[in-house]
């Protein structure tokens, strides 16, 4: 759908001059990206509605809470994107009122799964065999915690060519095997994960994502012709946060994604420095940008960190036997 679909939603893009805005004090050699058409995050939720319509079975409640997060976040997103393109600034919806309007939605739809008993209040523990924390309803501020920080993590990744779609389609991947074993009671039982009835309606809507970031990866890679726009990345983030959160794996995510994490830490790391002392830890966050402004090549930088993402992976997937 993505590849097909592709070059005529990049011509509508350029038509209704929905190009991306270039921050002023970033990394000089991106403003030759001025311009780009951006929101192509919108053509990755059709990538992924039409084949969830064919194949995923839309009764189970967890598939509807995955998309209500997934499209949630994605109209937040387009609010954002829709203000910078029309604006022709890069502030776009202020950070507070976003947050909020993130927060409220997760918690909504996490409360609704805890309210009906779909999914269990604890905190699974990776790498400790049946250790895990009942916090009650505690859980539901915790869990959207969790979802929110995953898709602005996603978004502060956003920053290169195909640096962020291919880490999404790695951890969306590797959810999915978790996915698959929670909704397994054989398999949950032996490899001692608790056990989620209806988790792997979620495997298909898993793939769609994947599938969908191929066909965007296509148009995506450097140089790009679109960019997915905030959009794509909190609606992209927002999936895999629920997914982990749905699959108890709300932890692992900080391994699993640690790419994501690391770049949210930058971020963060840079503003505390700079108010408390003045100075800047790094060059220019988030850490991508640090490393460009240390003489790095950009196509060097994103497969780099692709390779990271396959390896904390593959690191999270042998959680699953050490349990």
């Amino acid at each position: 759908v993505c590849w097909l679909t592709g070059p005529y939603f990049i011509r509508t893009l350029v038509k209704r001059h929905f190009g991306q805005a270039i921050r002023d004090d970033g990394p000089q050699s991106h403003k030759k990206k001025q311009g780009t058409p951006t929101m192509g995050g919108g053509l990755i939720l059709l990538g992924v509605l039409v084949p969830t319509l064919l194949w995923v079975d839309i009764t189970n409640a967890l598939v509807w809470a995955v998309l209500a997060v997934m499209f949630g976040f994605g109209l937040i997103g387009y609010w954002d994107d829709w203000l910078k393109v029309s604006k022709k600034n890069t502030k776009g919806v202020k950070g507070r009122v976003r947050l909020l309007a993130e927060f409220s939605f997760a918690a909504l739809i996490i409360g609704y799964l805890v309210w009906n008993n779909h999914i269990p209040t604890t905190i699974a523990f990776p790498f400790f065999k049946q250790f895990t924390w009942e916090i009650g309803w505690f859980y539901v501020g915790f869990a959207a915690l969790v979802v929110v920080g995953c898709a602005n993590a996603v978004n502060l990744t956003d920053g290169l060519d195909g640096l962020a779609i291919v880490p999404v389609m790695i951890t969306a991947t590797t959810l999915m095997v978790f996915a698959y074993v929670a909704g397994n009671i054989r398999l949950a039982e032996y490899l001692s994960v608790p056990y989620i009835p209806g988790a792997g309606e979620l495997c298909p809507l898993a793939g769609a994502v994947i599938a969908a970031g191929m066909g965007f990866l296509w148009f995506n890679s450097y140089p790009a012709q679109v960019f997915m726009g905030d959009v794509g990345s909190l609606s992209l983030g927002g999936f895999l946060g629920i997914t982990a959160v749905i699959s108890q794996n709300e932890l692992l995510l900080v391994v699993l994604g640690g790419v994501f994490v690391v770049e949210a830490l930058s971020v963060i790391t840079q503003v505390i420095s700079f108010k408390l002392t003045g100075r800047r830890v790094f060059k220019m966050a988030p850490i991508h940008h640090h490393f460009e402004l240390k003489g790095l090549d950009e196509t060097k930088i994103i497969v780099r960190f692709w390779i990271i993402s396959i390896l904390l992976a593959v690191l999270s997937l042998a959680t699953l036997k050490l349990r």
